[in-house]
């Protein structure tokens, strides 16, 4: 019997595959805090005693990092983080590390764009943070790359420049929590699906961007992005 709805659902949310026409379809997406050990420093945490956590953005957050952004309202503080993603292609709970990778679809390069400032109030008054990461177009991506063609990154230079200027630069292998580990945690707490993506977290040097500002980022041997910020709403 074919479902009827009271409103007409909403489109599903995907991303560009590099050089096909077929796109990869979202489920959710999650992002981990905090996986960079000098990021961890600049955050004022210590890597050393802290286990993964995971926070998540709406899957129609995630949009084309290409073209103008539009820079979101209520901050003034807005800044850039270059993330790995993961695209899961296979489901599981419980998955060990050793057999992690073999649920990975693919890999691509986005920034969580992060408004600081609602954060910095929403954790001095002990409350979630979710509106400080999950608004519209918080997560500007380049297409995806299937594994089937990079392999499985495990090390490569991954960096941001603004307006020409580098801001962020690491490298995947100084991941605290590697992809493996990364999926066998997080599938701990949920059964992974096919369309959910993993941003898997930013290296040092995150800060504020401007309206106007040219972003430009990528991880080495997976992908590039390039985008401009709008104007203040």
């Amino acid at each position: 019997m074919t479902a009827s709805y009271a409103i007409a659902p909403p489109a599903v949310a995907s991303l560009a595959i590099q050089g096909q026409p077929e796109r990869f379809p979202l489920r959710r997406v999650f992002c981990v805090g905090r996986n960079y050990a000098e990021h961890a420093r600049e955050m004022g945490h210590d890597p050393d005693r802290e286990p993964p956590f995971f926070f998540s953005k709406p899957a129609d957050a995630v949009v084309p990092a290409e073209g103008t952004v539009p820079y979101p309202p209520l901050t003034s503080d807005l800044h850039h983080e270059i993330e790995l993603l993961v695209a899961i292609g296979k489901g599981g709970a419980d998955i060990p590390a050793a057999q992690a990778l073999e649920h990975v679809w693919g890999y691509g390069v986005g920034v969580d764009l992060t408004r600081r400032d609602l954060q910095a109030a929403a954790k001095k008054q002990g409350r979630p943070w979710d509106g400080a990461k999950g608004f519209d177009a918080s997560g500007p991506s380049a297409p995806l790359v299937p594994a089937s063609k990079i392999g499985h990154p495990s090390k490569g230079r991954i960096w941001l420049s603004v307006n020409g200027q580098e801001r962020q630069a690491g490298d995947l292998g100084d991941l605290i929590w590697p992809v493996a580990d990364v999926i066998a945690y997080l599938s701990q707490s949920v059964r992974l699906e096919p369309g959910d993506l993993i941003f898997t977290g930013t290296p040092a040097g995150v800060g504020p961007v401007q309206p106007g500002d040219e972003i430009h980022g990528g991880v080495e041997g997976v992908a590039e992005l390039h985008f401009r910020l709008g104007a203040k709403p």
